[in-house]
């Protein structure tokens, strides 16, 4: 008797959610709670703690429903062979149209095509609702509807452009690969990270956000400066209208070797109440790259990725796992699927890993930060974004540790203080 691969899938599903749910029921509870932790007391106002607190409530609720709706379209999709009968009707549109349901890079095509249209239908509505009632309320949301299309169009399109080169060139590797398969696959995967890396912020970025340089003065030069001291190899200081479709704020690095480039949210500089604050946070980024944090994680996400594609390699050929699936053949794209599907519980254990290091990480920038002598506005701008982007406040120590791959404002401002105890 055959392995029941498939039943066992959902079943992990279902625990999964099950857990999860728990967590976020845990989380809700800290959410209610009416007072602030005590070490943000006197720290965040009464008022931002109020709307934080009716802002992460309301995305908990809306969480809940969303969460639920999707684990019952996944069970569905799965136990129903919903998978099979539309790789089936994808053959069929194939033979009207007149072209080759044999040729699998065309069938594997029409059946993407068929997933990206349902994909968009059935993620609209929780997309509207959490752009326009959740993100408006809460005085977030500053895209017009016509922009949240436009947006949308423009992401299909480029799904269109980028996509079939990207399948044809998998499935030729993977039909012709050999016992060197897992390596031509990591191979291409590596390249093509490399390639979207390089592009996205020049050609892809630019279409959604505009991208200006910093204008010249104090802030301008006290990055520069900043950046030199550190032996960083900035090339370009951009400012992006993020404040065109949310006033949520961020800033982020990029670019390989010596071709860095900044880019600050204009509202991370609206709302920090001066530069030293906007340098601070810079200071932390800046960091990752000292202590070499985005290089450990990019070399982690490489031996994944290998591990996944050997992983693949070996149950590609198995018959009795597309079977339980419900396929008769076993298409490339469709091998990819399910394996995605069984490795569902060691992509759970690697994340929660992962969250690990990286809330390690956090605290290794910030005080990376705080031996340049910038703690106290590095302390003021993190209670800052805090305070602006209303993030939660009370959090549960279960759900941020399974979840979160930052550490809560309380255990940030707790390391900072300790270590400014420790020099006392």
């Amino acid at each position: 008797m055959a392995f029941p691969y498939m039943e066992s899938v959902v079943g992990f599903m279902i625990l999964m959610y099950i857990f999860e749910t728990y967590l976020d029921i845990r989380q809700h509870r800290s959410l209610k709670l009416p007072n602030l932790p005590k070490p943000l007391e006197g720290v965040i106002s009464q008022e931002k703690f109020e709307k934080s607190r009716a802002y992460s409530l309301d995305k908990s609720h809306f969480h809940f429903i969303h969460e639920a709706v999707t684990i019952l379209m996944d069970t569905a999709i799965l136990f129903f062979g919903i998978l099979p009968w539309f790789w089936k009707r994808s053959a069929e549109f194939l033979i009207y149209t007149n072209l080759n349901p044999e040729n699998e890079i065309l069938h594997t095509l029409a059946f993407l095509s068929g997933v990206m249209i349902w994909s968009q239908i059935t993620d609209l509505p929780f997309s509207l609702y959490s752009t326009f009632v959740i993100e408006s309320r809460h005085g977030f949301n500053k895209q017009t509807i016509w922009l949240f299309f436009k947006d949308m169009f423009k992401g299909i399109c480029l799904s269109i452009i980028l996509g079939p080169p990207i399948v044809a060139t998998i499935i030729v590797i993977v039909q012709k690969g050999g016992p060197y398969l897992a390596i031509y696959l990591w191979g291409f995967m590596f390249v093509l990270s490399l390639v979207m890396m390089t592009l996205y912020p020049v050609l892809i970025a630019p279409l959604f956000n505009k991208f200006t340089p910093l204008p010249d003065g104090e802030l301008r030069q006290r990055i520069e400066t900043l950046a030199s001291s550190l032996k960083f190899p900035l090339k370009k200081l951009f400012v992006v209208d993020g404040s065109m479709r949310s006033s949520h704020s961020n800033a982020y690095m990029y670019g390989f070797f010596n071709n860095k480039r900044i880019v600050l949210y204009d509202t991370l500089i609206q709302q920090c109440k001066n530069e030293e604050e906007v340098v601070a946070v810079i200071a932390h980024e800046l960091g990752h790259w000292k202590l070499n944090h985005t290089m450990y994680s990019f070399i982690a996400v490489q031996v994944l990725t290998f591990l996944q594609f050997g992983g693949y390699t070996l149950v590609r050929n198995s018959k009795d796992l597309f079977e339980s699936f419900g396929f008769d053949t076993q298409p490339v794209l469709i091998g990819l699927i399910i394996f995605q599907h069984t490795v569902i519980p060691f992509q759970h254990l690697v994340s929660f890993g992962l969250n690990l290091v990286s809330r390690s990480f956090e605290f290794q920038a910030d005080a990376f930060a705080k031996k340049l002598g910038l703690a106290k506005p590095l302390r003021a701008g993190l209670v800052k974004l805090q305070e602006e982007n209303l993030s939660a406040m009370n959090t549960d120590p279960w759900y941020s540790a399974y979840h979160y791959s930052h550490p809560p404002l309380v255990e940030r401002l707790a390391a900072l203080d300790e270590s400014n105890k420790k020099e006392e």
